[in-house]
């Protein structure tokens, strides 16, 4: 059994620890220790990092591509098509990649990041057909939003079809671009809608689709997807709560730049409830992604508002000094939880 060095280590301790309440015999235990091989570099996690630069790599190629006219123009001598043939081209160059994304699934399951690369470029083409149809309607001369929810409906029913978290976390951006959009078209492109500038809004959305998720849990056909639309989520939920909690329900930047950051407490006070609600729901039924949320979105509300308040106000020498002591501090915690939990202690 080939493990990474702390995986070992957490399979060794495991081992000891039923070793010592007799669940397993000695004999069996050694045994079971013996068939731990460490593996010194962690291949999956270099694969993981690999697909994500080589995707990152040909979206920039194309974007480059996109940028250099002189490349444009010699492409569309090339490809001198109606914008219908355009869309249904990557249309059909898009269903052969989920074709081939769900074969390499279905015969080579273990390639996992590989497999869901090539899934990757078929929401690529996918994308790019959808632009293409709004191109040959002239969506973009009118209601967008509508193309953004289509591209939503889409990439929704692909998700369905093909059992990609990958693709329903592409149908729930589209989602909330469709949601931005939507808002400011009803408002006429102004700052409000409903008396909400637009983090307002999201913080609305964010929440809703975190409680959403939860009725997917168990849902018989859509289960598969709630930990991916929980995430998706919360990341809205608390990006927008951070960007309100440093400009409030302004969409003026003359009006904000007049108010205190006193006055804008009570959002940074709700951020900060947000995140402990996260980490309580972590720590009571044992979710580490909620937990994760929670204290990575706490800290940065706590040092946003440190440096709001004491940036202006503090030596800069006294500035950095606090905030080194702070992550000192921090850094020392965490190690010392990780130390324990490493020998099996308990810490108070």
């Amino acid at each position: 059994m080939k493990l990474s060095r702390k995986q070992a280590a957490i399979v060794a301790d495991a081992i000891t620890e039923w070793t010592q309440e007799g669940l397993v015999p000695a004999g069996q235990a050694a045994q079971l220790a013996a068939s731990i091989e460490i593996q010194t570099f962690d291949w999956r996690r270099l694969a993981k990092y690999s697909f994500w630069v080589a995707a990152i790599s040909i979206i920039i190629s194309v974007s480059a591509v996109l940028s250099d006219e002189s490349l444009v123009k010699l492409i569309l001598k090339l490809f001198q098509a109606p914008d219908l043939v355009k869309c249904l081209s990557l249309s059909l160059i898009a269903t052969g990649l989920y074709r081939w994304g769900m074969h390499r699934r279905s015969t080579d399951p273990g390639y996992v990041y590989r497999n869901e690369t090539i899934f990757f470029l078929g929401v690529l083409a996918t994308a790019g057909a959808i632009v293409q149809f709004g191109k040959a309607i002239e969506a973009d001369s009118g209601h967008v939003s509508l193309l953004i929810l289509f591209s939503m409906l889409i990439y929704g029913v692909l998700a369905f079809v093909v059992e990609s978290d990958l693709i329903w976390i592409f149908a729930l951006a589209s989602l909330g671009g469709w949601m931005g959009t939507e808002t400011g078209y009803r408002s006429g492109w102004g700052a409000y809608y409903l008396g909400m500038n637009y983090p307002l809004r999201f913080v609305l959305f964010g929440g809703l689709l975190t409680v959403s998720s939860l009725a997917l849990e168990h849902h018989p056909i859509l289960g598969r997807f709630f930990r991916s639309t929980l995430a998706m989520g919360m990341l809205y939920l608390f990006i927008a709560l951070w960007i309100l909690s440093i400009f409030g329900n302004y969409g003026d930047l003359l009006q904000w730049e007049k108010v205190k950051q006193f006055e804008l407490f009570h959002w940074s006070l709700l951020f900060g409830l947000a995140a402990c609600g996260a980490i309580y729901h972590g720590l009571k039924y044992g979710d580490e992604m909620t937990k994760g949320f929670g204290l990575t979105f706490l800290f940065i509300n706590l040092y946003t508002r440190y440096f709001e308040w004491f940036w202006n106000s503090l030596h800069k020498a006294m500035f950095f000094a606090l905030l080194g002591i702070s992550f000192w501090y921090l850094g020392t915690k965490a190690e010392t939880v990780w130390g324990a939990g490493r020998q099996g202690k308990s810490v108070a």
